[in-house]
């Protein structure tokens, strides 16, 4: 396939784009300001067809100080490139459009594990912005091919430090003898980035059209299994200490997904362990804390 790729410099995108790459398929970086509809309805005439948009571009911090910007570029610059693509002859489509929103739009439930049935009630301005994503998504549904995928929390080598698991993995790896961390009390799958990198490759051949699917394993860690585990592999203990600026009065607790039509729709994905995941994270971060040779 000939697949163009928002986000391609992110984290995500950059795993992304290496395991499409390995399997043979041509990845178009797509690094156009979405906010700019006219920038963007340049930059997909100009590209060419292409097969199928992995549309990963978007601002994901939960804690991001701009609270209006998650709206400018999850919503309105969503919809921008989907009305860019709207606006092409039909034979110069892709066949499959995947946008990638997210599992917080489920907010704080009662179910667990979390099916795509849940009713939504986002929390925070991120999921409330992917959320209106979505819904903007579906007024172009009848005449583009587009798969929504609502991803769990996932981590992986390369993810910013305001993120909590590379946050965590700095600490350790530095043995840095105080954290300071927000609410102690949460779970949340930590997912590894190579799995929702396949599930995501897998939906452009697989995945039906209008459809929306939990990209989840339904196995979730609490913060204090993360952190015996980074203890294990490190060999190095760290104190706690709970910053009250790093609390958020609207936390999701829990955060579990039903994979089951995930699976139903492309097949069993790869296990990756989360001890795998950390120890791959701790030598990346090795790796980047070395000098370079004279």
């Amino acid at each position: 396939m000939r697949i163009l790729l928002t986000g391609a410099s992110g984290f995500t995108g950059l795993h992304f784009g290496q395991l499409a790459k390995q399997h043979g398929h041509e990845v178009v970086d797509c690094p156009v300001d979405l906010t700019d509809a006219s920038a963007v309805k340049r930059a997909i005439e100009c590209t060419g067809p292409c097969d199928a948009l992995v549309h990963l571009a978007a601002i994901s911090f939960v804690g991001h100080a701009d609270e209006s910007a998650f709206y400018g570029v999850n919503t309105v610059g969503t919809t921008n490139l989907l009305k860019a693509f709207d606006a092409l002859p039909a034979s110069a489509r892709p066949r499959k459009l995947l946008l990638a929103s997210s599992a917080n739009v489920y907010g704080n439930c009662l179910q667990s594990p979390i099916s795509e049935n849940q009713p939504t009630a986002p929390v925070n301005h991120y999921a409330a912005s992917k959320l209106a994503m979505e819904q903007m998504a579906q007024a172009y549904a009848e005449r583009l091919p587009i798969v929504i995928t609502r991803p769990f929390n996932y981590t992986g080598p390369g993810q910013a430090t305001s993120f909590l698991v590379p946050k965590l993995v700095d600490h350790f790896a530095r043995r840095a003898p105080v954290i300071e961390l927000g609410n102690l009390h949460v779970e949340r799958e930590f997912n590894d980035v190579r799995m929702v990198c396949e599930a995501y490759l897998r939906l452009l051949d697989h995945g039906e059209s209008g459809q929306i699917y939990n990209v989840c394993t339904g196995t979730v860690f609490s913060l204090q299994q993360v952190l015996d585990t980074l203890k294990h592999l490190t060999g190095h203990d760290i104190a706690v200490r709970v910053n009250p600026a790093f609390v958020r009065a609207s936390e999701v607790h829990r955060l579990c997904g039903a994979p089951d039509k995930l699976i139903g729709c492309i097949g069993p994905l790869p296990v990756y362990p989360l001890t795998e995941c950390l120890s791959a994270m701790i030598q990346a971060h090795a790796t980047q804390a070395r000098p370079a040779p004279l």
